[in-house]
């Protein structure tokens, strides 16, 4: 168990959260939620430890145990897979190095053998024998290949390195697990084990996460930093979003009867306030109307962009045809021999662990490098845009503020057209003529979707768009890729985004080949382990 009472923090001028009071209970795994900035990460900064509230105490059961999935993928460098590992519980590697030493001395006394032997007792206590059977189960299960287990943390590939970090966060059976953005940079498979294993935990998960099937997976419970406070609420992220909508409208609702019954009580005091007659009742619908208060809607920090992609014209029956392309980079061959056909309504989603494969193909279509052999034709109908994993050359460089840099790629260069083309994602006042170079990461992205919705193209290519963006933006691209009336192909890790857009599912695999099937992603999914 968890309790947070009196919480506050203030951070630069501005109170993040205020008197928060919440109780987090063994067998639950609660989401935590909010917009950029609202405090997410910092509150369990603050319930690890690793920074001091202002106000407020957070108290755990006796003898509890909390572990943390660290961020720092080069602390552990020094160390071997296992030891980090092991290192999740602190107390058992204390006792297996103290261990260690004590029977390498050479001079090994009467009273290093007393010692010995509490340490022993304490090892067995802690499951300490079977402890890197329990490291192994885990890195089984999270998918690091068995030769890496006893290997340097060093010499790990920065994937790896994410699993061993999370394998950590997960040894010796904690009493509390703190994880921010776990499902990062893992695949498919990873994911699906962790899944099962917050599911079956005995004890108390808290996690942030912008993976939404993740957060509908895996939390009974949705904490909602917002408006300065932080909620509970019972249910999934899906659960939590569609309540939200809906109490937010049934307020609107209550408000418009409230107005209207105002708007009637003020039309009746100005007509008959001067009528003697009426003037006792006017009196008595005035009091009325003095108390009533409508109900004020707080300016909440989730704000959604507006994303719609519209097509030019219609793209006719032939779209891209992909004969035999073969390309290697660094010596390595991440597309070999691959063809495919695309049609007029094909949404298509490149998924796999092959990132430079899809970077590679994506690159390849839109001609900015050759392929070592094959060919492709885009049909004569087409009109294309592309949305590139690396934004770097369009920002690092440029002299513009967002209007000069919009304006590059936009028909009407009125600046009032631009302003409102740059307020549907999020950029308003002043902000507008901030210099794009000095972007972060989710404007970057908002201004590279402004370019592309500005092209109206009918073959729109996304290479891992939802990098960068909260969970309001991730939605708001989601939504405009599923109603686009067009031809799509995109790469994303995110399984609800496309289990809501994809007809089509073409897997690049290690080897460079692909494997092409006209499904949803969760059939796919499926029709993967059952083969």
């Amino acid at each position: 168990m968890l309790i947070i009472n009196e919480l506050t923090h203030e951070f630069d001028g501005r109170t993040l959260f205020k008197d928060v009071n919440l109780v987090f209970n063994d067998g639950n795994c609660y989401g935590i939620i909010g917009a950029n900035g609202a405090g997410k990460s910092t509150l369990l900064k603050i319930i690890s430890g690793r920074r001091e509230a202002t106000k407020g105490e957070i108290t755990m059961g006796k003898n509890e145990r909390m572990s943390v999935l660290e961020q720092d993928h080069f602390k552990y460098d020094n160390y071997t897979v296992m030891e980090t590992v092991i290192m999740g519980n602190p107390r058992l590697y204390r006792v297996m190095k103290e261990k260690d030493e004590l029977y390498m001395k050479p001079d090994f006394s009467e009273a290093d053998g007393e010692r010995a032997a509490e340490l022993e007792g304490e090892f067995a206590e802690l499951d300490g024998w079977e402890a890197e059977n329990e490291v192994s189960r885990l890195l089984n299960g999270l998918g690091v290949a068995k030769e890496l287990h006893y290997g340097g943390m060093a010499n790990l590939k920065g994937r790896d390195k994410v699993k061993v970090l999370l394998a950590k966060a997960l040894f010796g059976k904690p009493s509390i697990i703190l994880l921010d953005e776990p499902t990062n940079d893992l695949d498919i498979d990873a994911i699906e084990w962790l899944e099962e294993w917050i599911i079956d935990f005995p004890g108390t998960v808290l996690v942030v996460s912008h993976d939404r099937h993740f957060l509908n997976t895996v939390c009974t419970y949705t904490v909602d930093i917002d408006y300065g406070k932080i909620k509970m609420y019972a249910g999934n992220y899906d659960f939590w979003y569609e309540s939200s909508q809906l109490m937010n409208q049934l307020i609107k609702n209550q408000n418009k009867k409230k107005e209207e019954k105002i708007k009637q009580l003020e039309e009746f005091i100005r007509r008959f306030s001067a009528n003697k007659s009426k003037s006792k009742q006017a009196t008595s619908r005035k009091k009325i109307l003095d108390n009533i208060q409508l109900e004020e809607m707080p300016a909440s920090s989730r704000r959604y962009p507006f994303v719609q992609f519209v097509q030019d014209r219609e793209v006719g029956k032939d779209v891209l045809e992909v004969s035999n392309l073969t390309k290697t980079i660094d010596g390595v061959k991440v597309l070999d021999n691959v063809s495919f056909i695309v049609k007029r309504l094909d949404k298509i989603a490149l998924v796999g662990d092959n990132e430079a494969g899809q970077t590679a193909l994506f690159k390849i279509l839109n001609g900015e490098t050759e392929p070592d052999s094959g060919s492709f034709k885009w049909g004569v109908s087409t009109s294309r845009s592309y949305f590139p994993k690396d934004n770097g050359e369009f920002f690092n460089d440029s002299p513009y503020n967002m209007v000069e840099w919009l304006a590059q790629y936009s028909k009407d260069q009125t600046e009032s057209f631009l302003r409102g083309f740059l307020g549907r994602m999020l950029f308003s006042g002043d902000e507008v003529y901030k210099k794009v170079k000095v972007l972060s990461g989710g404007e970057k992205v908002r201004c590279m979707l402004a370019r592309m919705m500005l092209k109206e193209a009918n073959v729109i290519m996304l290479d891992q768009p939802t990098n960068h963006l909260d969970l309001e933006s991730i939605t708001a691209v989601n939504n405009g890729l599923a109603d686009f009336k067009g031809t799509a192909i995109f790469a994303s890790h995110d399984h609800q985004f496309i289990q809501s857009v994809a007809n089509r599912i073409i897997e690049i695999n290690a080897d460079g080949s692909i494997t092409d099937r006209p499904m949803t992603f969760e059939e796919y999914i499926d029709w993967k382990h059952n083969r």
